[in-house]
């Protein structure tokens, strides 16, 4: 009879230690998840890029690691079509020659679906890749999703941020406010003085 009591103790410990571990796996989990949505601000220089992979305007995936040993400049807008959008993709547009000759690539993120994405492209002839985060889980891990104030009414939505990424994947600038009718040159001028 003792040695059943024994057995059933140290089945009943192994239980609950393995209750515990579990809690605590998921409290570290749940931090982990927190740190990389990052919901306190964005991604901080000197961190790694954050990995994504989502559609393009052609419905084709695009993956950050497409782009070793090139600048990467990564610029989140809320939504394809709205004038402040249309200015700051104009503008990046009209600099591909520079943008080309300090090998940078390009890469505006909205929550639009891929059609409206091209419907934006042929509209405005844009001349780089647009992607689609329907969910906005890059966003989030950018930190580029959060409150948003709007004639005096609170909202959650796509923070206009822009993330420059250098040839290692290292995040090297992130402006947190952008100005849509400088935002070319702001970008030009960081690379050219910096990279």
């Amino acid at each position: 009879m003792a040695t059943k009591k024994s057995a059933t103790k140290k089945v009943t410990k192994k239980a609950v230690s393995k209750k515990a571990t579990t809690k605590t796996t998921k409290k570290i989990v749940s931090k982990s998840v927190n740190k990389n949505n990052n919901k306190s601000g964005f991604v901080k220089v000197g961190a790694s890029a954050p990995a994504f992979n989502l559609l393009d305007q052609n419905g084709k995936p695009v993956k950050l690691d497409q782009f070793s040993n090139k600048i990467v400049v990564l610029y989140f807008y809320p939504r394809a079509m709205t004038p402040g959008c249309t200015v700051q993709a104009c503008g990046i547009r009209d600099k591909e020659k520079e943008f080309d000759k300090l090998g940078a690539v390009i890469l505006g993120v909205s929550p639009d679906k891929p059609e409206s994405l091209q419907k934006f492209i042929d509209k405005e002839k844009l001349n780089f890749t647009l992607l689609s985060d329907p969910e906005k889980e890059t966003a989030k891990s950018y930190g580029a999703f959060g409150l948003k104030k709007f004639m005096g009414r609170e909202f959650m939505g796509i923070l206009r941020s822009t993330f420059i990424i250098d040839r290692s994947g290292k995040i090297v600038h992130v402006m947190p406010k952008v100005d849509t009718k400088t935002h070319h040159q702001d970008v030009i001028d960081f690379i050219k003085n910096n990279l």
